[in-house]
């Protein structure tokens, strides 16, 4: 059990059958009343952002959520299919539980799947990947005005912007929580 008076970032609990993690917290004590505890919180399920105030004495039974390594293997229609890298089970995961930068992964590559009471309800991707460039229009000659970019499809089918000068066949490093572009390998 968590106290509101012990809440500190990070912290993730059971608050009314929903799983929340506390981003940020003030104790408040005001020079009138009763003291209490400012916090933003998001549900760790649907992402949701809101605002609440507690109690300090308010008393919430911990959520300790599963983070696991998991290779993904193939995926076959809506349903993507995760190696626990440990025991070499497949896991069956839905597409819905993936988030949009997961179109940056591609087989056999390390994931975090996160679970609460062996439901997953989440894959974090690794921060950056590298991926070879499928197809990109080539530069045009004296089109040197900078940040000039250009659209390119990725081995994964995911398509970006890059620089002018990246050509089909490069490998590129993208960071998967912008979908940015970072550096040629």
């Amino acid at each position: 059990m968590v106290t509101a008076g012990d809440f500190r970032n990070g912290v993730t609990f059971d608050m009314d059958g929903t799983v929340v993690q506390i981003i940020e917290f003030q104790h408040v004590k005001p020079g009138k009343g009763a003291a209490f505890v400012r916090t933003k919180l998001r549900n760790v399920i649907t992402g949701a952002v809101v605002e609440k105030t507690f109690n300090p004495s308010d008393k919430y039974p911990i959520a300790y959520i599963k983070r696991e390594d998991m290779e993904y293997s193939y995926n076959d229609g809506d349903v993507y299919f995760f190696m626990n890298t440990e025991t070499f089970d497949l896991v069956p995961i839905s597409k819905s539980v993936l988030g949009d930068n997961f179109k940056f992964v591609k087989e056999n590559v390390v994931c975090k799947v996160l679970s609460y009471k062996d439901s997953v309800f989440g894959v974090e991707p690794p921060i950056f990947v590298e991926l070879e460039v499928t197809s990109t229009e080539p530069g045009v000659r004296g089109d040197t005005a900078t940040n000039v970019t250009k659209p390119a499809t990725l081995e994964t089918g995911a398509e970006i912007r890059v620089p002018i000068f990246i050509n089909e066949g490069d490998v590129i490093k993208i960071d998967t929580r912008t979908g940015e572009y970072i550096e040629r390998v």
